[in-house]
């Protein structure tokens, strides 16, 4: 007795994708599209082979071009190759054979054809489905996935700076642009709009690092296909007068070491860690416990130009250092008050608040913002070079000074060096 799942795999066997059953045919090939790998100057076709009754072996048939070389685009293309194709392996399936007379087959397909009902020819390509619309996604979260592809390629401070300046971008369209919403949105006028208001309101300088971040985040969504263009590329950079911090008199560093000896211990042994090994304020603050090796008397550390760097502990310093052998080896070196201990914030944030206790001691002995805890490291610096070069040549006193500061090529110490003013000609009066 039939069965109703009879009659429902009988309908679907002759509805099913006729390439199934061709695969195991083997009096002729499953018919191919040829697209020229996409290249639309070239010409595409169908082609497919058919068994030889007299050799027995697959015989590649001529090519079926139609009209599909008429059109234009890839879309329309396909699918008259589509139609072509199925149109064909319906033809083989149902009995044709190149290599025999076909004027009955052909009679009967033309027969057929003429019975059914005109019907009006619709265009190549297929109307689009109807898509539910998708809920934009907003600014935030780009940039937060921005960000998020950002980790391991930019470091820890870096992150935070981008993840800031964002941040900052996002609050100002709230306030300036409130119906923008979601990056697409956005635009190279806009962005010089931003820019134009952080430089008037801060600096030159200020408003570039801006500009830096936004380009290194618009490229991360250029490259993914977030967006179809990086236009913070076309802004152009300004032109900005570089700051330094200024190096202290020797009469100023010894004056500032002995308010702190009363006032502030523990940020003075911070300034002498960072004037004595010649490191960053920042690269002091990133140090645990664990990075200062007693025995080889050295540090290591996470430098501004290396993964990882080493340094020594010259003598002058360990003697200011308490005992480390009883700390737990994973705290940080500087915690906000003692050596050794835990610190539950960012590194911006620790390198901050020693910069704002150093802030205050310098409103107290009248220091103005061209100095800073980055001077005593150009203080020490010069004090090291005039030494050296007291008893060798300048080039001789470079040299023995490069493995000090760890600057990586000649080049870079004389730039930096001529930027502080370190190297001073003699008197040259009896010149004039």
């Amino acid at each position: 007795m039939n069965t109703i799942y009879e009659l429902i795999t009988f309908d679907v066997e002759n509805e099913h994708d006729l390439e199934h059953d061709l695969e195991h045919k083997t009096k002729f090939s499953i018919p191919t599209i040829f697209d020229a790998k996409g290249d639309i100057s070239q010409r595409w076709y169908v082609y497919y082979s058919f068994r030889d009754p007299e050799t027995g072996k697959l015989k590649r048939m001529k090519n079926i071009y139609g009209k599909a070389n008429r059109y234009k685009t890839k879309a329309e293309r396909y699918a008259a190759l589509s139609l072509y194709k199925k149109r064909l392996l319906r033809f083989l399936r149902e009995g044709y054979d190149p290599f025999e007379d076909n004027t009955e087959f052909h009679q009967t397909k033309l027969n057929e054809t003429k019975k059914l009902k005109p019907k009006i020819i619709e265009p190549l390509v297929e109307k689009p489905k109807a898509v539910k619309k998708e809920k934009a996604i907003t600014i935030k979260v780009t940039f937060e996935r921005a960000l998020e592809l950002k980790t391991n390629v930019i470091g820890e401070k870096s992150l935070e700076d981008y993840g800031s300046r964002l941040r900052g971008l996002e609050a100002w369209l709230k306030t300036n642009h409130k119906k923008i919403k979601n990056i697409n949105q956005l635009n190279k006028k806009i962005i010089v709009e931003f820019l134009n208001g952080v430089q008037l309101r801060s600096s030159a300088r200020n408003r570039n690092n801006y500009r830096t971040v936004f380009s290194s985040i618009f490229q991360v969504l250029e490259d993914n296909e977030i967006i179809e263009k990086n236009y913070i590329k076309l802004i152009s950079g300004l032109k900005t007068k570089p700051t330094r911090h200024k190096t202290y008199t020797d009469k100023e560093q010894k004056a500032i070491f002995k308010h702190l000896e009363t006032n502030d211990p523990h940020l003075l042994l911070y300034i002498k860690f960072m004037a004595y090994s010649f490191t960053r304020p920042i690269e002091v603050c990133r140090l645990k416990v664990k990075d200062v090796n007693i025995v080889d008397k050295t540090i290591q550390f996470k430098a501004k130009n290396k993964a990882l760097k080493t340094k020594i502990l010259p003598a002058i310093l360990l003697k200011e250092l308490p005992d480390l052998s009883q700390l737990n080896k994973e705290d940080f070196l500087f915690s906000a008050k003692h050596i050794g201990g835990e610190w539950k914030t960012n590194l911006l944030n620790r390198r901050d608040h020693f910069s704002k206790r150093f802030k205050t001691v310098k409103d107290e002995l009248g220091f103005n913002d061209n100095y800073g805890l980055y001077s005593f490291r150009h203080t020490f610096i010069t004090k090291v070079y005039r030494a050296l070069v007291k008893e060798s040549s300048p080039f001789e006193a470079k040299s023995k000074l490069m493995q000090i500061t760890g600057h990586s090529t000649m080049t870079a110490l004389e730039r930096y060096l001529r930027d502080i003013d370190v190297e001073l000609p003699e008197d040259y009066s009896n010149l004039l």
